[in-house]
């Protein structure tokens, strides 16, 4: 089952379900947000999926022309930005077979390893706990709140001193904390988790720097369990639309050094990520960017992650904000 959260031509938030290849959204009654369903969810201990059957109605809208119309919105959020947590983790897939043979010479040579390919070894040792253990706890960064995250179809600016804007291809997991402080997973959605890669490069402690960035997640939410084995296509248009990069990608528990469960784990152990109410969105991660290939992005250019399971691409054009310096004030 794909949801998708979006907004009539009145304004008035709906949210559907995805039928006929992601062509149509069927509407779903009784509800205005995921969030509202998935609370709903929780008092009655149900299902999202059973929930949604039992409510689905006869209306039933065009995905292009609710897409074109630019009223779409993620999957999941939050009326309250503040009470959204944007994090992810990294160095957590495997990559392609080559990029892996050579990526395990690199991971043999201990005496010269960075500490970026200690923390890959790390996961390739002790991400895959056995069952009622704890594995190693992966890489882990904060990207921001609510206000952050950007739907399908809007842009993706970045700030006017950043060095970089490129996009990084990920599963995103969407969770909403219960009234008893245990959190509740509704499901997985592609992500651009959208970083700097120039800054991260200059020295790895910028990290936290490159990943102050907005986000695109959506458009639908599967959900459900995530697939073993995910493949999807990351693709770079420039102005007039014409595909000038692309490279597939894969995820999924096959194609990672870590566990979904242990990376939930290590990021719901802190009492600060359980309080009751609060949404989560995390990234699980890549293995796949176009900065790797020497491209740089212009403004203007469009991101597209195209994968099969998750219904339409989510798809988001580039463009640069200038901000204005903060003043300081002494009280």
């Amino acid at each position: 089952m794909l949801l998708v959260q979006f907004k009539q031509a009145d304004g008035a938030r709906r949210i559907g379900v995805l039928e006929d290849e992601g062509r149509q959204i069927r509407v779903v009654e009784g509800y205005a947000t995921t969030y509202d369903l998935a609370q709903a969810a929780i008092s009655r201990r149900s299902s999202l999926s059973s929930l949604v059957d039992a409510a689905l109605g006869t209306t039933v809208l065009e995905y292009a022309t609710v897409a074109r119309a630019g009223r779409l919105l993620a999957p999941l959020d939050h009326g309250d930005a503040a009470h959204c947590y944007v994090t992810g983790t990294g160095l957590t897939h495997l990559g392609s077979a080559d990029g892996r043979d050579a990526m395990h010479k690199k991971v043999n040579d201990v005496d010269n390893l960075t500490d970026s390919m200690k923390m890959f070894r790390m996961g390739l040792e002790g991400g895959k706990p056995a069952a009622g253990e704890i594995g190693v706890q992966p890489e882990w960064f904060y990207k921001g709140d609510g206000s952050i995250v950007c739907a399908g179809e809007q842009p993706l600016t970045m700030p006017h001193f950043a060095l970089d804007g490129g996009e990084e291809p990920e599963i995103a997991a969407l969770y909403v904390i219960g009234p008893d402080g245990a959190p509740y997973r509704l499901g997985f959605a592609i992500g651009n988790e959208f970083s700097d890669h120039v800054t991260e490069r200059q020295n790895y402690l910028y990290l936290a720097h490159s990943k102050l960035r907005v986000c695109a997640v959506g458009p639908a939410l599967l959900v459900g369990d995530l697939p073993p084995h995910v493949e999807g296509m990351s693709r770079i248009r420039d102005k007039d639309g014409q595909v000038r990069w692309e490279k597939p990608f894969v995820s999924g528990e096959q194609n990672m050094s870590h566990t979904v469960a242990n990376l939930e784990y290590h990021h719901f152990k802190y009492p600060l990520f359980r309080r009751p109410g609060d949404v989560h969105i995390h990234f699980f991660g890549t293995a796949t960017l176009s900065c790797s290939d020497g491209i740089e992005v212009a403004p203007g250019e469009t991101f597209e992650i195209d994968v099969a399971a998750f219904g339409p691409p989510l798809r988001n054009r580039l463009a640069v904000q200038e901000l204005p310096a903060p003043v300081i004030h002494q009280l």
